[in-house]
């Protein structure tokens, strides 16, 4: 288990949002799906009415999800692993684990065991600010309350050790026996509809399509795939090292325009010379105070977003910002995968309107500019259908060409499954969507009878019905069951197997145990692979062990806590200290335990928290331009509890300033100018900030900045210019969910 949410990629859940229906009890951490995700809470709603099942929300903020809560948890920001540890130290003090599941299909407890003997319950509720009353009551909740699942967001993962944190969550549900379950499972819910699609498309620095990584068989894969001659893609890198590294990521991609590219940087001693933003607002960054910085000295700057955001208004330049307008979700066909895994057909609205095109017809016409159009529109059966010759003035693509990209898709990403959704069969389903159970997901009847809604991956084949629950053993690989997967090989370093237990298979299936991956599954684009091991009933990717000790997941094989860089215990750093210093981190040098070196909470004494508000969605642009919801949300704030605003003499309303420890080097942090929103939503040691705000740089307006027309009705200072430096060991992650900051009353208006 690299983590469960980590076994297939960045984040997928194993069971899906209406499954929630069917679970006896809810635990949600780090997460607020009452405004982040509104639809789901149905979902929840209807487990805790249904099933009386409890809702136990843990979060640092008393949230509008809380206050559905059967028992709100206050916990300290960070310490989301002590917390999890003391549930299962519990757990497995009282006997209430699964030892069934953890003796069949899991590796590596006893190592695991070893970490939670040194979670009793006095170190869990000193570290993670819960008392022994509430972690003794959790735990016999889920205990008493079987199958249930666990929900997480960004509250999770947005940590310096954040995949340490969404590990432990995984081992708890592999403790309990609630994986591969109805009703359980390990849920990670997405920022909005397609980020799960454009993970798995391989939108990241360190992956092809299909969580294939960098090696150089994925290339050959994927060459074979595009229809490109292997030598000529790897002619188009420096070298061979720089082909397989890692990129820069979306957190730290600035380090690559302000660092010194000899000294500093693994990019073969190239600085970033130019920046091009697509669906992305740099005011969702941290550390935005240093963004701006690189924003100013990069050569060239390319925005392709509906609306104009924080990026092209924050740099103080006259020059090389360049705007294209892009099409809505509404005026454009396409595939889209949501955080369920459902991979679904979203039909056109109207044509794109004014100047705007869709997001495939500004791709094509920037590659036939680059003079790598040819290429692009051609895969192993051909070209694309319908593609013109001359992209210049076309502002959408034909249906019949989406479908050769679906395709495209299909024949390459082995690995997960997204095999099976085809064109046809998601444009079928749209036309019989009435007839899916909403508790099961599943068709009744028509043409679609028997398929999941949204074909969730994998989808083995186009016969496949979809998989809506990861690792489900006690179905047919052909009704969507399977294993873990095998894909660390039949035996561990040390000897042990890594393969599933006799009879912890689907029914079914040719063989009643665990067994090793089908050779050449991820590449074989021929299918025969897939069809003679379905025809077996057998999963192409094996019947494997999850791994409660991740060998290779260095240097935590088993997730432990680590104390946030800026911890408000600096009792605790000693105990629990952070990383090493890593010189080459996605090409460039990352500090942690450098920075815990000072003492930041005696001039930063107050937590800081950011999340969403459910009127607005990411940077805020589209939400910010509607009058509708401005007038929900008229003015960024921060909230904060009566005593710190009593203790600091601001009243509700007043403004106040908030201010970072220094960025990388510096003497000096970012600060921001917010309305004080006086409330005990938190504790009065911390404050929370929304993070969709923009327009204003410290309090000061740049709506003249904008072009004419485009002015939205709010402006505010961002949040993230103030959130610490902080990211995660393993995904480089940024950590806005556990910082320190310091206070006061802004004098001025």
């Amino acid at each position: 288990m690299a983590g469960l949410a980590n076994v297939w990629g960045y984040g997928a859940m194993t069971n899906n949002m209406n499954d929630i229906r069917n679970s006896k009890s809810v635990i949600i951490v780090g997460q607020n799906p009452a405004e982040n995700h509104p639809i789901s809470m149905q979902h929840i709603l209807t487990a805790k009415e249904r099933n009386k099942a409890p809702l136990i929300v843990v979060d640092p903020r008393f949230t509008k999800t809380a206050a559905h809560a059967t028992q709100y948890v206050r916990i300290r920001q960070g310490a989301d692993v002590a917390f999890i540890y003391g549930l299962i130290n519990v757990i497995l003090k009282n006997g209430w684990e699964d030892k069934q599941m953890i003796e069949d299909r899991t590796y590596g407890f006893a190592e695991f065991k070893s970490e939670i003997d040194k979670w009793d319950l006095a170190t869990a509720s000193d570290v993670s600010g819960v008392s022994v009353r509430e972690i003794e009551r959790v735990a016999k909740s889920l205990a008493d309350n079987r199958p249930g699942c666990v929900i997480w967001a960004m509250g999770g993962t947005q940590h310096t050790h954040g995949t340490n944190v969404t590990r432990s969550f995984c081992a708890l549900q592999l403790v309990l026996g609630n994986m591969g379950k109805p009703g359980g499972g390990a849920n990670v819910f997405r920022g909005h509809d397609n980020v799960q699609g454009a993970t798995d498309l391989g939108n990241l620095s360190n992956t092809l399509p299909g969580y294939y990584g960098l090696s150089q068989g994925a290339f050959k894969h994927w060459s074979k795939v595009w229809g490109l001659d292997f030598e000529w893609l790897k002619g188009r890198f420096r070298s061979k090292k720089m082909m397989g590294s890692k990129g820069f990521t979306v957190a730290r991609w600035h380090e690559g325009v302000l660092m010194d590219a000899k000294k500093e940087l693994s990019n073969g001693g190239e600085n970033v010379h130019a920046a091009l933003f697509w669906g992305h607002a740099t005011n969702c960054q941290s550390q935005m105070h240093r963004v701006k910085k690189a924003l100013e000295k990069i050569e060239l700057i390319v925005e392709i977003d509906p609306y104009v955001t924080s990026t092209s208004i924050v740099p103080d330049r006259k020059d090389g910002v360049y705007l294209l307008p892009a099409a809505t979700q509404y005026e454009q066909m396409a595939s889209v995968t949501n955080s369920n895994r459902d991979i679904m057909w979203r039909n056109r609205i109207v044509s794109p309107v004014w100047e705007s095109r869709t997001d495939l017809a500004i791709l094509l016409d920037l590659a036939q500019r680059l003079g790598l159009k040819d290429k692009l529109a051609t895969y192993v059966k051909g070209p694309w259908k319908g593609v013109p010759k001359d992209m210049k003035n076309v502002k959408e693509l034909s249906e019949e060409t989406i479908a050769s990209v679906v395709d495209e898709w299909n024949t390459g990403m082995r690995t997960i499954g997204m095999v099976g959704q085809t064109h046809a069969r998601m444009k079928r389903q749209m036309d019989f969507a009435h007839v899916f159970n909403i508790d099961t997901k599943r068709a009744e009847g028509s043409a679609v009878n028997g398929e999941y809604w949204g074909m969730p991956w994998p989808c083995w084949s186009d016969k496949h019905p979809g998989t809506p629950i990861l690792y489900r053993d006690d179905v047919p690989v052909m009704d969507g069951g399977m294993g873990f997967r095998a894909r660390w090989g039949t035996k561990a370093p040390d000897g042990r197997t890594l393969l599933a237990g006799n009879g912890a298979a689907p029914p079914k299936g040719s063989i009643n145990a665990g067994y090793a991956q089908r050779k050449a599954w991820k590449t074989d684009i021929t299918g025969k692979v897939f069809d003679e091991a379905l025809a077996q009933g057998l999963a192409p990717y094996g019947n494997g062990r999850a791994r409660f000790n991740a060998w290779n997941v260095k240097p935590d094989g088993v997730p432990i806590h680590r104390e946030p860089l800026h911890s408000p215990r600096p009792d605790l750093i000693a105990k629990y200290p952070t990383y090493d210093d890593v010189k080459n981190h996605y090409r460039v040098p990352t500090l942690w335990k450098s920075l815990q070196k000072t003492d930041w909470v005696k001039d930063f004494p107050i937590m800081l928290n950011t999340g969403r508000v459910v009127e607005f969605e990411g940077g805020g642009a589209a939400g910010r331009a509607s009058w509708w919801l401005v007038e929900l949300q008229p003015e960024m704030y921060a909230e904060i509890h009566p005593k710190l605003a009593n203790d600091y003499g601001i009243k509700n309303g007043e403004y106040m300033w908030v201010e970072s420890p220094p960025d990388w080097g510096g003497s000096y942090g970012g600060r921001i100018k917010v309305r004080a929103k006086v409330t005990r939503r938190v504790g009065p040691d911390s404050i929370f900030l929304p993070y969709h705000w923009g327009g204003s740089w410290e309090g000061k307006s740049l709506l003249s900045k904008y072009p004419k027309g485009t002015e939205p009705y709010s402006v505010g200072d961002s949040a993230n210019v103030v959130t610490n430096y902080g990211y995660d060991r393993i995904t480089q992650m940024q950590e806005t969910k556990a910082g320190l900051c310091r206070i006061r009353k802004a004098t001025e208006v």
